[in-house]
């Protein structure tokens, strides 16, 4: 018996070891890293150099939903809610409707081609219907290329929020494909009925199993901050098996929730986000090594050319007519409708779907499954080696931004939230054309020419120096716009949208924004800063007065206030009052 187990051990963890080694092929060659995962399970398989029989569809399917709930959390997780504002409506559209025609122009070609029924058909295509997030965006950062971000947020969003319409859409015909004596009409309403009651009740679910993930984190004291990681995650599938078990999709659940905790301030977040993409790697890894182990390519005789046609009508006609159909109202150029319709990479999911048919006791399962996974092998091949190719010929690359290098959350006592950040100073910020650092975004330390420097030493910043500093979660935004963006510290968000006279009392600004300043009224705004930073302010010096934030616009030759600018902090409601439950709403949607 233990023997058994070390070598059931000893395989396993090997598979997951060549694939992480393997992965250098990958980027070397630019090839989809679906690909090469899905090519050491099929070496390892039945057909295989190793010979290992793998003949669990049940197992397979079960590893492969946990594994996709932790990815779809951690997809979610790690989108920000700014994508939303950006792309939502495009994404969503394609998300939902763009699933639903996809299934309907693939049901339509496996009726003609593969001669099936037409529940059976659609069935099919619903199987295909979704595209893989990790492969995508996986090959754009290997190809190097930044994507417009209307682009990227559109197929961001999209691929973290399809998967979960197809899998119903999938689960249902399964049911129809496997039951009788049912008609047209009530098959009609009972996936409406579904459709409803499973996004429904997932959406809201998820909603609240987020805002309570959240709670859940922020008020764990004392704990190892070790545990932190592991216990959102395990929150994030406690949250995805309640809403299954509730009659809800426990993926879409998933995904929101992630969504929701992701774009909360938590604690360690930081350290819960690195976490989650090793988890999501390892859970990618052991859900497509078990796809490929559970392939048997011997079996795939006479199948390779209805699987190769069926492919061709994905990628060439189904995907980007739905694409352009969905996208029509939204005002997209011709050229990124058709990159939309080109990034559309089947994976793991569309593999792992093809198992329900078996499961659900559908006749002929098997064949779903081998002409699915013949699909996804041309749409990765032919896609996948092509999507940098695609976005510099149809000229959608942007020039990549320099930004954030790297962030440490430090753990320090209490609440005290503080991380070392670190920046690459973009060449077209004031920074780089010599404007004074604001005093709080000084950093402790440069990097330039590959040595390290103190502010003491280093002189004035230069564009494409390294920069490290702390930094609060709250100042976070503001460093970002300070060293990485056109305009740095003449940025609004930092010197303040509103001018103010530095001659306006506090008792004035009191009046008109409620502040509890009784013991400071009659000073002006310029004292009050000469004060608050010891008669030496520096331009973006800022104070904070409950909903309102002064800061320092410009000073004069005896470092004198001239100029003072104002920014509404829509978090803070009054010195000392936190904000409630619904301008805690409010601003989450707004961040």
């Amino acid at each position: 018996m233990f023997d058994a187990i070390n070598i059931a051990v000893l395989i396993g963890a090997g598979l997951v070891a060549v694939s992480g080694i393997t992965s250098l092929v990958s980027q070397r060659l630019g090839a989809p890293l679906l690909l090469v995962f899905l090519g050491i399970g099929l070496l390892a398989g039945e057909d295989g150099l190793l010979g290992i029989r793998f003949d669990g569809a049940g197992a397979a399917y079960f590893i492969g939903s946990v594994a996709l709930a932790i990815i779809l959390f951690d997809s979610g997780f790690a989108t920000p809610i700014r994508s939303y504002r950006v792309a939502a409506p495009a994404a969503l559209t394609l998300a939902t409707l763009g699933v639903i025609l996809t299934t309907v122009f693939m049901g339509v070609c496996a009726h003609y081609l593969l001669g099936l029924p037409w529940i059976e058909s659609m069935m099919l295509g619903a199987i295909v219907a979704s595209t893989d997030a990790a492969a995508v965006f996986f090959l754009m950062r290997v190809g190097g290329i930044t994507i417009r971000e209307r682009v990227k947020s559109t197929l961001e969003i999209e691929s973290g929020a399809n998967d979960p319409m197809a899998i119903f859409l999938t689960a249902t015909l399964v049911e129809f494909a496997a039951a009788s004596g049912e008609s047209g009409a009530e098959m009609g309403v009972q996936l409406l009925v579904d459709f409803v009651l499973q996004i429904g009740l997932g959406i809201v679910l998820g909603i609240v199993g987020g805002f309570l993930i959240t709670r859940l984190m922020n008020r764990l004291e004392d704990v190892d901050p070790a545990l932190y990681p592991i216990t959102a995650l395990a929150a994030g599938l406690v949250v995805f098996a309640a809403a299954g078990l509730l009659g809800g999709s426990g993926f879409l659940a998933a995904y929101v929730a992630g969504l929701v905790a992701g774009n909360s301030r938590i604690r360690f977040a930081h350290r819960i986000r690195r976490f989650q993409v090793g988890m999501s790697w390892l859970a990618q890894i052991g859900m497509f090594l078990t796809l490929g182990l559970l392939a048997t390519p011997s079996t795939f005789e006479g199948l390779t050319l209805p699987a190769l046609a069926l492919a061709a009508g994905l990628i060439f006609v189904a995907r980007p007519l739905a694409v352009w159909i969905c996208l029509l109202p939204f005002g997209f150029t011709s050229r990124e409708v058709a990159f939309v319709g080109w990034v559309g990479l089947r994976g793991a999911v569309s593999i792992l779907l093809s198992i329900l048919p078996t499961l659900g006791g559908v006749p002929g399962g098997g064949l779903y499954f081998n002409i699915v996974f013949m699909m996804v092998l041309s749409s990765l091949l032919i896609q996948g080696w092509t999507i940098s190719f695609a976005a510099r010929a149809l000229r959608l690359l942007v020039p990549p931004e320099p930004g954030r290098v790297d962030r440490v959350e430090l753990d320090l006592p209490g609440k005290t939230e503080l991380e070392l950040v670190g920046y690459r100073i973009h060449p077209e910020s004031s920074i780089a054309a010599g404007e004074r650092v604001p005093r709080w975004a000084r950093p402790l330390l440069i990097i330039r020419g590959g040595k390290a420097l103190s502010i003491h030493n280093a002189g004035p910043l230069e564009a494409g120096d390294r920069v490290y500093l702390f930094g609060t979660p709250d100042q976070l935004p503001l460093l970002d716009r300070v060293y990485t963006r056109p305009g740095g510290a003449d940025d609004p968000d930092v010197i303040g949208h509103f001018p103010l006279n530095p001659d306006t009392t506090v008792g004035q600004l009191s009046d008109e924004y409620a502040l509890n300043a009784s013991g400071e009224r009659d000073r002006t705004l310029g004292d009050l800063l000469q004060k608050a930073f010891h008669d030496q302010p520096v331009v973006g010096d800022r104070l904070t007065l409950g909903p309102i934030a002064l800061v320092v616009r410009a000073v004069d030759e005896g470092r004198h206030v001239t100029e003072v600018g104002m920014i509404l902090q829509p978090g803070r409601n009054s010195i000392g009052r936190p904000p409630g439950f619904k301008e805690r709403l409010r601003n989450w949607f707004e961040r």
